[in-house]
């Protein structure tokens, strides 16, 4: 049987990848990393230099970054149903919008949350690969002016868990503005049975991890 170890902390975008897990319905073991010390640990570093959440080691195989974990998991576990198939209309919509989320949409979220601004000059808006925050909110708004309800049309996919999570997350903290779809398509995602286990899972984590008294 396959072996899956998920390096993980319940207040990281490790909830991503326990999603993607659950979608999968496979065994796997969980370690729960603090931050500080034991994520930069000679030992942690080996699998992750970035020393950070998450990590998989599937059979041996290490795959850090989220969209790479996703992607990797709808590959490695194909009785799944999480992928589309190969050479396909539909693969090609799930790579393209899994990595515009995993580049344009995190980069994009992150710069406008430190405050920097990108000059408006296309010279300096195409030496930034996400172009402007305001460029980025209408490519991903772009994804659902044909109505779909998935990111590759009507079936849902491993790029779901990936688009819908920066979405879920962008509208619950502010950092993304409301878009037609947007509030759709992340409360259709987020009642899915697997997204639902996820978040009680990682969400009893938290509660442990609380101080008591």
């Amino acid at each position: 049987m396959s072996e899956i170890v998920f390096y993980t902390n319940p207040m990281s975008r490790g909830r991503i990848v326990r999603w993607m897990l659950e979608e999968l319905g496979q065994p796997y073991q969980t370690h729960v990393m603090g931050y500080g010390p034991e994520m930069k640990s000679e030992r942690y570093l080996r699998l992750n230099p970035m020393g950070k959440v998450p990590t998989v080691v599937h059979d041996g195989a290490v795959v850090t970054e989220c969209a790479a974990i996703c992607a990797y998991l709808a590959d490695a576990f194909p009785q799944a149903g999480l992928a589309p198939e190969p050479g396909s209309k539909a693969r090609a919509d799930y790579y393209r919008w899994m990595f515009f989320a995993a580049g344009p949409v995190e980069t994009a979220v992150v710069v406008k949350s430190f405050g920097f601004e990108i000059p408006s000059e296309p010279q300096a808006m195409g030496r930034a690969g996400w172009g402007s925050f305001d460029l980025m909110v209408n490519g991903l708004a772009s994804l659902f002016a044909d109505g779909r309800s998935y990111v590759t049309g009507d079936t849902f996919s491993a790029a779901d868990v990936y688009v819908g999570s920066q979405i879920a997350w962008g509208l619950r903290f502010g950092t993304l503005p409301e878009r037609p779809g947007f509030a759709d398509y992340a409360a259709r995602l987020g009642a899915r049975p697997a997204a639902v286990r996820a978040r009680e899972i990682d969400d009893a984590l938290v509660a442990a991890m609380k101080p008591k008294g």
